[in-house]
Formats: C-alpha cells, structure tokens, sequence
C-alpha cells in the first residue's frame, strides 16, 4: 500500500487553484487533478472512472422522475443527474477493502426488474448493495440497502463505512450536454442521521453511525482517511472546500457472528424533499418492504407481454422487459428521452422508434402521452422539430422528422384506437403533409448532377455520419415514404377521403422518385448495395434497415431496384459482421446494429440469427443489467465516451428486433408472420411461449415446440390480420404431414398459412433437408456462408 503521507503531498496540488467545475476548463483542470491522484494512489481508492478504467453504470429511479440516480458496476451511487455519489468501504485488521479486492457479480432482481445489485464477495465476507427508486414524477428519492454477511464459521470485526465524494459515477470521459467526473462540494456536514451537503439536506442514514466526520482531499483520499478513522473516535462534522472537494463518511463498526448478517441504508431525495421513515430504526424490514412494493409495481408494467424460451436461447426474454424497463425510467414526464445525462433532450426519431416498442409491449399510454407532449412544439410552417429540449424545439433542419412524427400519431391510433387522439392530431398531421410537400418542390431537378436529387427531400444532417456536411440522406426518405403511407392512413381512419386521395398520389411519386434516385446514385457509383446518400453512395446498412421496419418496403426493395441490390446490402453486412466476429479485429460498435437482426429475420436468414444474437449480448456491460450503452467497446475497460447507460433508443432497437423474431407485421398484405427467428433448439425444453403481444390487429398469443417427430403451434384467438398468419418452418428438414384443427394443410416455399383461429397446428417432421430454414437469397448472392470478401465494418449512428 502506498503511504498516505505520499497522497497528502499529491493533494496539495489541489490547493493551487480554485476549482469549482463550473465550465468545461475549470471541470477539466478539475477532473485532471483527480485522474493524477488516482494514478498515485493504490487501485480501489479512487473510483475505476479516475483511474483509467472504463467504468458501468445503471439507471436508477422511478417511471418519468425528474431526476435519476446511477448505480456504478462497484458498488458507487451517483444521487441525482451529476451529482455527488456514496461509496461503500470496509475495513478489517486495519486494511480498507474496496471493488478493487474483491470479485463482483451484477444482477436485476427476478432477472429483470430495474432494481439492480451489485455483490462484493472476499472469502466468506459479501456485501450485497441494491438500490431502487420510490414515488411518483413529482416527488421522488433514492433508497439503497447495503447487506454485509458473514458466511464464514469464525466471528469477524468489520467497519462498514458510506464514503461521500464529490464525484459522479459518469466518469470523466463523458463530456456530451454534461461533463462527467467531478461534482463539487464545498461544504459537508452531519447531524446525527442526516447529511447536508452544501446546506442542503440530501442523504438520511437509515441507522445512527459509530462515527461521522467530514474533510477535503487535501487530507488524503477518502479511503484511507476511513481507514484512519476506523481506529480513532475523533472526527470532525463539518468541513468547507473553496476548491469543491469537500468529503465525508459515516461508520459503522460491525460484529458479524458466524453466518450472520447486518443491513444498513440510506435514503436521498431526488424531486422532493426526503422525508425519514417511520421505521428507520429497522433498516431491514422497512426497506425490504419497500423493494417489494417497488417490485410488484414494475410487475404491472412490464409483464404485459410475456415471452417463454428453453435455457438454450439468449436471455431474450429477460432483457425485453428490464429495456422496457429502462425505457420509462429514462422519460421525464411525457418526454421520451434517449437518456438521462449525455441525450437529456427528445429527438422525434428516438422517441416515435421508442413508441413502437411502447406499443408492441402494451403501454399504449405511453406513446399517446409522448405524441401529445410533442405536438404543441411543431413550427408555424408545419415543421416537426427534430429535438426539444429546455429552450425548447430545435429548428436545426433535419429531415427525418416528419416521416417520424407521421408515424408516431399513425402508430398510436393503430394500436389505442383512439378517435379523439386522432381529431387532436390532424392539424398536427396535416401540417406536416404540406410542409413536406413544400420541402420537396425546392427539390432541382435541372441537369445531370442534379437529377438525381429529383423529388426528395433536401440535404440535412439528421443522420449523424453527415454533421459535418448536409446530404441526401435515404434515412431521411424511407421515413419520409413511411409518413406519407401513415398520412393516408390517418385520413382515412377520419374519413376525410379526399385528403386521404391527395396523401396516397403523394406518396406514390415520392416513392417513384425515390427509387429512381437509388438507382442513379447505384450506377453512379457502380455499388452493389443500398447507398446512405445519393450523393456520396456510401455503405450504412444500420441506416438503411429503417426501409424495411417501420417502412414496410421489402417487397418493393426486391421489385424495384435492380434485382440483387437488397440482398447485396445485408449480404455484406453479413459478411462484414462475420469478420468482425471470428478476426476479433474491431475497436467499437453502436448497438443500433440490432436492427439488422429483424431485418435478417424479415429476410429469411434464420442460421444467421444466431451469431449475431452472441455478438450483441456479449457487448451487455455488465451482463446482469440486460443492457446496452450507445457504444460497445472490444476491450471492455478502454475508456473512452460510451453515451448514456442504459440507452433508451438502442434499448428500443433491441425490443423490436427481438420482437420481430417471433412475429412481425407485413405490410404488403396486412399480415402478421410467425417464428421468423425462432431457432430449431429453442423448440425443445418446453419450446417458444408468446402471450400478450400488441399488434394493430389485436393481441396475440401463441406458442410453438417440440414433441418426439411433431411440431406443434397453438394459436388462440385474439389477433385477426386481414391477410391471415403465416407461420415460418424452423427446422432444417422439410415440414411433413400438416394439419390446422384436424385438416390437411400444405406448406409453400417455407410459410404455412393460418386464416381461422383459435388454430392447432400439427407438422410431422421430414426426413429431407428442407430450405425451410436456410437463407436462399444470401446463398445465390454470397454463397452458403457468405464469402464476398469486405472491409472492417464501419458503424455510424443516426
């Protein structure tokens, strides 16, 4: 161990200017003095962040909150957006014991819920520290239960102590919106239970400590000063920092028979002022009363849709709900926000891709709140706002917006079958129509160079591959397609068939002009894929997946481009993606890339489900949280910017993707298509159970397995496609004798068509390989596994 007199001489440098982290400079001398005491220091006493490790967090609060807390992989919690955090310390035989000398485990309780743990284990010592969210958007607090078990046949003395920091669990490579690191403190002080920090009373012990005492780094780090303190009884309540590194802690000096245990707590404000329980001399009970009441709320609202699977499949299930899940933790009242710290603001495109997860998951409410909060924002020109924040809309023109704000009231009407929402939201949409309409009259279409921008909308740089120059960005049109198809939609569903008329001519020669632009830029640039931009003809298979879901163009993808070009394109991703995968030879990724999975699905590419699955959970950081942040690093503790944790769009990306391995809608025919992803191991072990999924055509329930030489689907009724269901086959031998509720049934080119429920499928297994569940279109053009040789994959992110 480092002598602590070493420390004392390092922190002086503190002291040679005042640093109140206030603006980037200041925020970043201070964060660069923390980082030079942790690199002295030894490892544990300065949390990971500062000590060049990439650090994990997850999102704690309640549904909507104002405020949030962040749970780190070790045991730190952050109270509030950019706040100060509470550490845990232990000291035995005179040593301090942080994350770094013990092994830790992460889990959600019931594997799903966002009440996330961590767990210390060092011998037969365990700290377990859990922490959740209570009460409503208006007023809300943190409340955090820390067990200390001693699993051992010997007795042990053990100081627990809470160590208070003037640093966030966002660790200092976070700089969008809001710089991580530091969060200053220049006053600290306790009385009794209570701790005020900057005359704010902001933490509540839920048990009186041995000992409190406050200080500054000048003083040495907070760890050794615990364990300094442990040993001595005199300890100072307050202390002030010009600097802003006040500090403090409380002890407890604990005697753990053997296979006993002792629980302390705390409780923070977050929106609110915090009010002392009751029972705040039982830490235990009260607060486990408290996580369960906590827990059977987020059982209402996240086992909606339940989802079965044998041990064999991914944890699919379990992260569809805990992304739910982080979801609602991440909005702010109405506000669906991509996160809570880096994306604390609203774009219209992570919020209507949010809303169909929403809705999918059955929380239509959700989504009709959020359409409703947006509307008001739309400009006078009928201009949706790409983002809203505190100032207020964003008039920066992006324009995917409107295409996205069309779908999202179209969405929401699908799914509520609320007419009243869908009379509020037609200025709303009508608007919106004309102000497309008028974007793509300023469209030139005078010569060569021009022409193939005929008809589109302008360059913008919604797509975040083009900031530093405005393109005609495809992402832009394919939601621009999407929205007119949901304008006709929602005429329609109002009954104002000449406006529904006008939208559907619209529509049809944006699309022909559309397509006539792909094909340009396709020759222009002598590419086999689906460009990004027309004029750029780069690669963004990522991007161009939002044709096919929410846009519903596949059928149109294959009929009116040149023919191979669909396939090209997520042919080469694959093969790009495989690379990836088996060269190990990739720095970082965007889990945006699950769309891909869904497309796969819509694609017939069911064996190449699979590996893709493995990739993207083995970039859960840490696995036990069922999530994702906006950046996936190979090697896991490079520091460096990863957006918030968890984050709410790739969260939606997941949901929908996942969703659409076990139905998704086809536009072209108004049906819904089941088991797409659904793979030949799951069906044993009990097989694939789907019930309470939301469609536009009512609910639906079904399940699918194994049994002996048969497979058996059972669809009750409930959802009604006007097209029928299409069940896929999943195994690699041919379907055999097939009967729907006792009568003879036929399958063609793999789908067996299901018109009349409730229905009972039973399929005798073939003994002839099949192409049931190969990927044929991938095959003619890549070869069986995919051989085109391609570059490393470049990500980027919309």
């Amino acid at each position: 161990m480092k002598s602590l007199c070493v420390l004392t001489v390092l922190c002086a440098l503190l002291a040679s200017a005042a640093v109140f982290a206030q603006t980037p400079e200041a925020q970043k001398a201070a964060n660069e003095k923390v980082e030079a005491l942790a690199k002295h220091a030894p490892r544990g006493f300065f949390p990971r962040g500062f000590s060049g490790e990439q650090v994990y967090w997850a999102l704690v609060g309640v549904e909507g909150g104002r405020d949030s807390g962040l749970l780190s992989e070790d045991g730190a919690l952050e109270i509030g957006k950019n706040g100060f955090s509470i550490e845990p310390v232990l000291v035995e035989e005179g040593r301090p014991v942080t994350w770094a000398d013990v092994a830790i485990t992460h889990t959600l309780r019931d594997g799903y819920l966002p009440i996330p743990s961590v767990t210390w284990k060092r011998d037969d010592m365990s700290l377990r520290i859990t922490a959740f969210g209570v009460g409503t958007r208006e007023r809300s607090e943190l409340v955090a239960r820390y067990e200390l078990r001693n699993d051992g046949d010997r007795a042990r003395d053990i100081t627990f102590a809470f160590a208070v920091r003037p640093l966030q669990v966002d660790p200092p490579t976070q700089f969008l919106n809001a710089a991580g690191g530091v969060s200053p403190i220049q006053n600290v002080a306790w009385a009794g239970n209570a701790l005020r920090v900057d005359g704010r009373s902001r933490v509540t012990l839920l048990r009186k400590p041995d000992v409190s005492f406050a200080g500054t780094l000048q003083a040495g780090s907070i760890v050794g000063q615990i364990a300094a303190y442990a040993q001595n009884g005199r300890s100072p309540g307050r202390a002030h920092s010009i600097e802003g590194f006040a500090s403090g802690a409380a002890l407890y000096r604990v005697h753990l028979a053997p296979h006993s245990r002792k629980t302390f707590g705390i409780v923070a404000p977050l929106s609110g002022a915090v009010v002392l329980p009751e029972a705040a001399g039982k830490t235990d009970a009260w607060s486990r009363r408290e996580e369960d009441a906590v827990a059977a709320e987020w059982h209402a609202k996240l086992d909606r849709v339940s989802l079965q699977l044998p041990s064999s499949a991914p944890r699919l299930a379990d992260t569809l709900r805990s992304s739910l899940a982080w979801i609602l933790i991440s909005r702010n009242g109405a506000e669906l926000r991509p996160g809570t710290r880096s994306y604390d603001r609203s774009w219209i495109r992570d919020g209507a891709m949010m809303s169909d997860a929403l809705l999918r998951l059955g929380d239509t409410a959700a989504a009709r709140e959020y359409a409703l909060w947006y509307a008001p924002f739309q400009f006078a020109n009928g201009k949706p706002p790409c983002c809203v924040d505190t100032r207020g809309a964003d008039p920066t023109i992006e324009n995917d917006s409107p295409g996205e704000f069309l779908h999202l009231i179209a969405q929401v009407w699908r799914y509520s079958g609320d007419r009243d929402f869908l009379e509020k939201m037609w200025p709303h949409a009508r608007a919106t129509v004309a102000y497309m309409q008028a974007q793509r009259e300023t469209a030139a279409c005078d010569d060569a160079k021009t022409k193939m921008f005929c008809g589109l909308l302008p360059a913008s740089i919604s797509h975040e591959g083009y900031s530093a120059h405005p393109e005609h960005s495809y992402w832009d049109d394919f939601w621009a397609l999407t929205g007119y198809k949901d304008a006709v939609t929602i005429a329609r569903a109002l009954g104002k068939g000449e406006d529904a008329a006008r939208y559907a001519k619209a529509r049809d020669s944006f699309r022909h002009d559309l397509y006539a632009s792909i094909r340009a830029s396709v020759a222009a640039h002598h590419i086999g894929y689906i460009p990004g931009s027309a004029e750029l003809g780069d690669f963004d298979a990522t991007s161009t997946t939002i044709a096919l879901e929410p846009g519903g163009e596949l059928e149109h993808l294959q009929s009116d481009l040149p023919r191979g070009l669909l396939e090209g394109t997520f042919g080469r991703y694959w093969t790009e993606s495989r690379a990836r995968m088996e060269n190990d030879h990739w720095k970082d990724y965007t889990p945006y890339e699950w769309r891909n999975v869904g497309v796969f699905a819509r694609l017939g590419w069911r064996t190449r489900i699979p590996a893709m699955l493995d990739f993207f959970f083995a970039g859960q950081r840490p696995p036990g949280w069922n999530q994702w942040a906006e950046v996936v690093r190979r090697d896991p503790r490079a520091p460096g910017f990863v957006g918030d944790m968890p984050h709410a769009w790739v969260a939606s990306d997941f949901i929908r993707s996942a969703l659409d391995l076990f139905a998704y809608q086809r536009d072209s025919d108004q049906s819904l298509v089941l088991g797409a992803g659904v793979q030949p191991q799951w069906l044993d072990g009990g097989g694939v159970a789907l019930r309470g999924l939301r469609t536009p055509y009512g609910m639906l329930d079904y399940s699918v397995k194994r049994e002996g030489s048969k497979v058996i689907w059972t669809i009750d009724a409930g959802a009604h496609p006007p097209g029928g269901l299409f069940l896929t086959w999943p195994l690699p031998h041919a379907p055999g004798a097939t009967t729907i509720n006792g009568k003879s049934a036929r399958w063609q080119n793999g789908t067996l068509r299901v018109s009349a429920l409730p229905a009972t499928v039973v399929v005798e297994v073939g003994r002839q390989a099949g192409p049931g569940a190969g990927d044929p279109p991938a095959r003619q053009a890549y070869g069986a596994e995919g051989s085109s040789a391609a570059p490393e994959l470049a990500i980027t992110s919309e």
